[in-house]
């Protein structure tokens, strides 16, 4: 196991270390889901509350983990599997920074959680943009279509437009800042809107014998 995946176990341990530490302090019922104006719409017991993200971080380090050695174009998976790596690494981070802000709100801090999450969303995305950049044609990771999964160079070109467009999420992310209210938009449109038109640009570019 390479550093960056003990890094994203040991993000793991904080997280249930976290959960330890507050279960004696946070009464049986805690706010887990927030609408989209950042209102409360959802509690769990302290116990799922609590422990949920962590063991969802634990399943998800899991499941990324194991993909690469399921897919039948593993080999290609390899020439990217640094960054591969490190998304794991960042996909774990992003939970965790989600979990610390549920706790901060949960402390009697109300903050805007939608506000606050959005730089999140942002590093996510971006760092999205950089793996899609790298990434060779596999089964699991990417921008999977009929026409891009069936040409190399349609996958090329179709990741190297995906990683520019989940770069520009990140910045349209970061807007959303000075829009509070708007926030929830701020996320979901762009990668929405870039989604469609990765998969009609596959289609598009795809070379078609007479």
């Amino acid at each position: 196991m390479n550093k960056t995946r003990i890094a994203a176990l040991g993000i793991i341990i904080v997280s249930v270390i976290i959960a330890i530490y507050f279960y004696n302090i946070f009464p049986d019922t805690i706010a887990t889901h927030w609408d989209s104006r950042g209102n409360v719409n959802g509690y769990m017991n302290k116990f799922l509350g609590l422990f949920l993200v962590p063991i969802i971080m634990l399943g998800s380090f899991l499941l990324f983990s194991a993909l690469p050695y399921i897919d039948p174009l593993k080999q290609n998976i390899k020439k990217f599997r640094k960054q591969y790596d490190i998304f794991i690494a960042v996909i774990i981070l992003f939970l965790l920074y989600v979990y610390i802000l549920t706790i901060i709100w949960n402390l009697g801090y109300k903050i805007n959680l939608l506000q606050f999450i959005l730089p999140g969303f942002a590093l996510l995305f971006y760092y999205i943009g950089i793996l899609l950049k790298s990434t060779k044609r596999n089964y699991f990771i990417g921008i999977r279509t009929p026409w891009t999964l069936s040409n190399d160079i349609v996958w090329k070109k179709t990741h190297e437009k995906a990683g520019r467009l989940f770069k520009l999420s990140a910045l349209i992310c970061l807007i959303g800042l000075i829009f509070p209210e708007y926030s929830i938009l701020f996320i979901l449109v762009p990668v929405i809107a870039g989604s469609v038109y990765l998969i009609i640009y596959s289609y598009l570019i795809y070379p078609r014998k007479k």
